[in-house]
């Protein structure tokens, strides 16, 4: 593994954490940026020794020292797969466009922080969509901003698309998500749609899978569907531009 992949792999690990106190404290109305980490049981403060990410919850056998109480997996599980995003990235992407890995990085942050908060939450925190429409759009303007045109169609159509979506089945998906499909425009461009493709696959098929296991009991579950464009939104990333290419090679 080179050095950059090993740089970004503790840095995956670390904003993974970062990561996983944005979920919790935004959709809560608090701050992100004061105040210490807590217990989510006995409201202690956890000691910077005990907030090294992957490593504490691992000594501490996933329970908090104080109050023994157990604590999510979800937290090591978010920085470990951070982590992983972020490696893969760089040895997909490359180095040859440093802009592109650093959209690329930030994406998957959005991404995972998005899926945080749906799946606990069943919401899509404009805090975050609007924090990651501003990065997306300060890097772009900066390094290439020839390709903002493309770019903001294909914010536009995606979120156009699922905006529709939301209009005609308001019980299957929310604003959130259309909103999450434009800010996916803008990170991906014309990729964008084998992302949404891929999302609303996927969703079909867990849906499926419900109804044959529940019946039609499946109607009434609350599947939040963001995890399901995240999902799209990092295999677009990494191969979107080859699927593009492909299509309109064979269909174009």
């Amino acid at each position: 593994m080179t050095l950059p992949a090993l740089i970004l792999f503790p840095l995956g690990l670390v904003l993974g954490s970062f990561v996983t106190a944005v979920a919790h404290r935004v959709p809560r109305g608090e701050s992100w940026v004061a105040g210490r980490s807590q217990c989510p049981s006995c409201k202690a403060e956890i000691a910077a020794y005990d907030n090294v990410p992957l490593l504490s919850w691992l000594v501490l056998g996933g329970r908090c020292r104080r109050c023994r109480a157990p604590i999510s997996a979800r937290y090591p599980l978010t920085e470990l797969g951070l982590a992983l995003l972020y490696v893969a990235t760089y040895l997909l992407l490359g180095t040859d466009s440093l802009a592109e890995l650093a959209l690329g990085l930030i994406f998957c942050t959005l991404l995972a922080a998005i899926t945080l908060t749906d799946l606990e939450r069943r919401v899509i925190p404009n805090q975050i969509v609007l924090a990651g429409s501003v990065a997306a759009l300060a890097i772009v303007l900066f390094a290439d901003p020839s390709s903002l045109a493309e770019r903001a169609i294909a914010a536009l159509a995606a979120g156009g698309v699922l905006f529709v979506v939301v209009m005609a089945y308001p019980r299957g998906m929310g604003m959130g998500d259309a909103k999450l499909a434009g800010v996916m425009g803008l990170y991906l461009g014309a990729a964008v749609a084998p992302a949404i493709l891929i999302g609303l696959l996927a969703g079909s098929v867990l849906g499926a899978a419900l109804l044959a296991r529940h019946g039609s009991a499946a109607r009434k579950m609350a599947i939040p569907f963001g995890p399901f464009l995240a999902l799209g939104g990092v295999v677009a990333l990494w191969f979107g531009e080859a699927i593009v290419n492909w299509y309109a090679g064979r269909f174009g």
